[in-house]
């Protein structure tokens, strides 16, 4: 799925405020630019959205149903 479709989807599923959805957005278009950037730039956006991902923590919990 490009990040134009996950956007759209997001956007069609009124899903802006599931922050998951987001940081995968965000990995969708950095794997975009992947080939315009150099390894260590890339590398250390990879690093703040993953600290971005555990900093979520278990926010699910209790809410498995109606997020997944």
């Amino acid at each position: 799925m490009t990040s134009e479709e996950l956007a759209k989807y997001i956007e069609a599923t009124d899903s802006i405020g599931k922050p998951w959805l987001l940081i995968q957005l965000r990995l969708s278009k950095l794997k975009e630019r992947r080939h315009d950037m150099s390894t260590e730039a890339f590398n250390r956006q990879l690093a703040d959205l993953h600290g971005e991902l555990m900093q979520l923590g278990e926010w699910w919990i209790g809410q498995e149903q109606d997020v997944f």
